[in-house]
């Protein structure tokens, strides 16, 4: 989908040399420039994504598979919580295989698990880069960067350590490698395609498909060859896209269950039902236990943050949705001015691809029981090229003169009165955003409505740069807040500026930062745990055996020693049984449990009541926290 630059002719003989050796110049001046302006902004994007890395938003259930995965191969490979391997993920494992690589490379610290995130976020920008410039230019391309890189849930994502930046990353590639497919008319780079979906699949799951009918329907609208022809290379390229999505799924299934861990989520330790039960038909349907699932419990399940407004609302809005009035623009004018083109026109086929990506994903968002306000960070690229090559488009006409020319100034104006929508509500967080961000949209769009066919390229380009940098500011200023722990969200919740919940959390309970998730920096009432466990500890397998994740975590976290985490992430998954839990004790496998409150009870729990000794809780530093019970089981 590349475009042909508007080049002299070749056969413009006079002053052959010396006109040649000027263009010769200026281009190479031209691509020094676009050379030093991508090393900036690549240099931004790395400095936002890994400034304070050291205290960076360690997710508290991710984090403690990722210490458990680096600790031992075999729960690398299969995703296990803890270093046993008794129970999976109630996720696949993709998206946590570089974090677990760091950590085994560079210890079990915290800027070591989100170092793969924010590299993640910096190959992102600069793959955007490459696939808008080869569809809209070199301008475009920058621009599309720096959106991307200045876009505040991409910032707050990138500094913690949640799958969705290596969702984000997998999809832009397999964008960039459909475009090519296209342009070129190759099967190889729609295999490739194929390929990075079925990757990003295991990073994120089903979240990954919902991009294959947009690009399966650009690939059939807008590639050479017959119609046949198309048909039979996507389904070549759905094939590899399935085949790589399943691979790990495959692999768990193929295993016999004696030899990995149980696949936490379900009913009967299959790893489909993991994938396309709990977290699949089990979500969206009305089934809570579809194909053999787990009930999700509030723990497991998200509300909110829902409905046809939740892009625009007052906490996700100003994530994401800073420059949708030009994107929308964008999409409208593009495809309508490509009218009448040939098929394969690819400037239009552009619009479509990421016009479709941003559509899908609010559609679904926007019906789903509820999101948290990171998802939208995979509308980010979409945003970032409709505004690279939307106005890259909008200055090409506008250049041309005659009633599109207004399409420019339009945008501008729009976009700085859309500020005001996002950021009113905000007003005490940078009081003097606003002011600023109008002002500059003001002299933006009057100086380019204004600008005439007489007027200098200086001062059309004043305007222009005036108009951007409008456009620019609100979300820059949001992406650096969270550079500020107050305004970083939670560990659990990323989220720039004052509305994530570590921010909300701070102003009710009048706390100066949040509170840390740390790997390898446990407590000082875990710490006393830990002791007194292997203090009393004779050659049983397991440390410890736990209800539900929630108890484990802060252990797995700190400790690279094997806990049977019982009933998975909600609790509720029924492993090991009641009847399992005996045999481990006689066997000398294990000895104590761990029981709270805050988690439903389940046979196996009440099997450890009935049979085992509570442990008086001063025994072991236990003094303030009352939801936690513990157990020996020693005959």
């Amino acid at each position: 989908m590349a475009t042909a630059p508007v080049t002299r002719d070749a056969t413009d003989r006079s002053h052959p040399t010396g006109a040649g050796r000027l263009g010769a110049l200026r281009q190479q001046a031209l691509r020094r420039w676009e050379l030093w302006a991508l090393l900036l902004i690549l240099a931004l994007a790395t400095v936002l994504y890994t400034w304070g890395i050291d205290h960076a938003g360690v997710h508290p259930y991710y984090s403690a598979a990722v210490r458990s995965m680096a600790a031992n191969w075999h729960a690398f490979v299969y995703g296990a919580l803890d270093p046993g391997g008794s129970i999976t993920l109630d996720k696949t494992p993709g998206a946590l295989w570089p974090q677990a690589l760091s950590v085994k490379l560079f210890g079990p610290h915290d800027w070591a698990a989100a170092l793969p995130q924010a590299l993640e976020g910096v190959l992102a920008v600069w793959a955007l880069h490459r696939i808008v410039r080869a569809w809209a230019g070199a301008p475009a391309g920058l621009l599309a960067a720096l959106v991307l890189t200045l876009t505040p849930i991409t910032v707050a994502l990138n500094r913690h350590t949640i799958p969705d930046t290596l969702l984000v990353l997998l999809l832009v590639l397999a964008a960039g490698s459909l475009q090519k497919a296209i342009s070129t008319g190759r099967l190889l780079p729609l295999i490739v395609c194929g390929t990075w979906v079925g990757l990003a699949f295991q990073a994120k799951m089903l979240q990954a498909w919902l991009v294959l009918p947009v690009f399966a329907a650009v690939y059939q609208l807008a590639a050479p060859g017959s119609r046949w022809d198309r048909a039979r290379r996507l389904l070549l390229a759905g094939g590899t896209a399935l085949v790589v999505s399943c691979s790990w799924l495959l692999l768990v299934w193929a295993t016999p269950a004696a030899n990995r861990p149980y696949a936490d989520g379900t009913t009967n330790n299959n790893p489909f039902t993991l994938v396309f039960g709990y977290n699949g038909l089990s979500r969206f349907g009305q089934d809570p236990h579809a194909l053999g699932a787990v009930a999700g419990t509030a723990a497991s399940r998200t509300t909110g943050n829902t409905g046809w407004s939740m892009l625009v609302n007052h906490s996700v809005g100003p994530q994401i949705a800073w420059l949708l009035p030009v994107t929308v623009l964008a999409l409208v004018l593009g495809l309508l001015w490509r009218t009448g083109q040939p098929r394969t026109d690819g400037p239009r086929a552009g619009f479509l691809l990421w016009g479709g990506w941003l559509a899908v994903h609010v559609v679904v968002f926007s019906t789903s029981n509820g999101n948290h306000g990171y998802y939208t960070a995979v509308l980010a690229p979409a945003l970032a090229a409709l505004t690279g090559g939307g106005v890259a488009l909008f200055r090409a006409e506008y250049r041309a003169g005659g009633p599109r020319r207004a399409a420019l100034p339009v945008a501008i104006g729009l976009t700085a009165l859309w500020a005001v929508v996002l950021d009113g509500p905000h007003g005490r967080f940078a009081p003097w955003l606003l002011p600023v961000v109008l002002m500059l949209g003001l002299c933006g769009t009057v100086g380019l409505w204004s600008c005439g066919p007489r007027s200098t390229r200086r001062a059309v380009r004043s305007a222009l740069a005036a108009g951007l940098a409008s456009a620019l500011l609100a979300p820059a200023v949001w992406a650096i807040s969270s550079l500020d722990p107050r305004y970083g969200g939670s560990q659990m919740s990323p989220m720039a500026g004052p509305v994530g919940p570590g921010y909300l959390d701070m102003r009710h309970h009048h706390r100066h930062k949040p509170r840390p998730t740390s790997l390898n920096t446990p407590s000082t009432r875990d710490a006393a745990l830990l002791n007194y466990l292997t203090a009393h500890r004779s050659r049983e397998k397991y440390l410890l055996a736990t209800q539900a994740a929630y108890g484990a975590e802060p252990l797995l976290r700190a400790t690279s020693q094997p806990i049977l985490v019982m009933g998975g992430f909600t609790g509720l998954t029924p492993y090991p049984t009641a009847q399992q839990l005996p045999t481990l004790v006689s066997a000398r496998q294990l000895r104590y449990a761990l029981l709270t409150s805050r988690r439903p009870s389940t046979p196996a729990t009440a099997w450890v009541k009935r049979n085992c000794t509570r442990v008086p809780s001063r025994a072991y530093g236990r003094t303030s926290d009352g939801s936690f019970t513990l157990y020996d089981c020693a005959p």
